[in-house]
């Protein structure tokens, strides 16, 4: 069977599994970083690498997509969609903040003191109106490093908003802008790279020229992603825990 085909047939099956099996599902809601990527490159999305992780793959379903913020996720109408879906006992992963803070652009750009948090409190609303889990992520550093191999903090106070937030609301959080600080601070400067989209000139025939990007991941690094963010569902002692392997 074509795997177009047998994805389209797992999706369209979703209900009557669910009806079946009493595992809840899992939907991410983010950037990029998060993002299913086309499989004929090399950059991949942690989120990607989540599924792996879980007794039941099909349970994360991935609505990340490239460029986007609490702004324009909403405003496309895919935080809608999303929620439209959900089901009692399910769970919403939501990771944003790369784009955020992109103010000088006004389709994707929120105030940190305002429109930020007041979105995010909205997912937190809708998602438990279902009768679902918020749980609240920090975004993945950014690999830069400064001239004497210290990691340098890109998110502003983008972090801090999130942090207050699930604070307030007592919702989950999964800390990972300070768990990805860690870990790159940890591998250092020039190692680093290799977790990243740093593709030579040549080494990749959809990348003639190469790449060096700081932001976004190969399979290597969004598998450590992954892997951070499972660790943090176990120290909190989630009930998702109950479902990774």
């Amino acid at each position: 069977m074509r795997p177009l085909l047998l994805s389209l047939l797992v999706f369209a099956s979703t209900a009557f599994l669910r009806a079946a099996d009493a595992a809840p599902l899992v939907y991410l809601a983010g950037d990029s970083t998060m993002a299913i990527k086309q499989l004929d490159l090399p950059e991949r999305g942690w989120g990607m690498a989540l599924n792996g992780l879980f007794k039941d793959p099909a349970m994360v379903q991935n609505h990340a997509v490239n460029g986007r913020s609490t702004r324009s996720f909403i405003d496309e109408g895919r935080w809608a969609r999303l929620v439209a879906a959900l089901q009692p006992g399910d769970f919403v992963l939501i990771q944003f903040g790369h784009n955020d803070e992109k103010i000088e652009n006004p389709k994707v750009g929120t105030d940190v003191a305002t429109v930020f948090p007041d979105n995010l409190r909205r997912f937190i609303k809708d998602v438990r109106a279902k009768q679902a889990t918020p749980i609240l992520a920090t975004p993945v550093a950014r690999r830069k490093f400064d001239q004497a191999g210290k990691l340098q903090p890109t998110h502003g106070a983008y972090p801090d908003a999130i942090r207050a937030v699930a604070a307030a609301e007592q919702v989950p959080l999964l800390d990972l802008e300070k768990a990805t600080s860690a870990w790159l601070q940890s591998v250092g400067d020039e190692p680093s790279k290799k977790f990243f989209m740093w593709i030579a000139p040549g080494a990749h025939p959809l990348i003639p020229g190469g790449r060096q990007d700081d932001t976004h991941f190969v399979e290597a690094g969004a598998v450590h992603l992954a892997e951070l963010a499972a660790a943090q569902i176990r120290e909190l002692k989630l009930p998702l825990a109950q479902w990774l392997k």
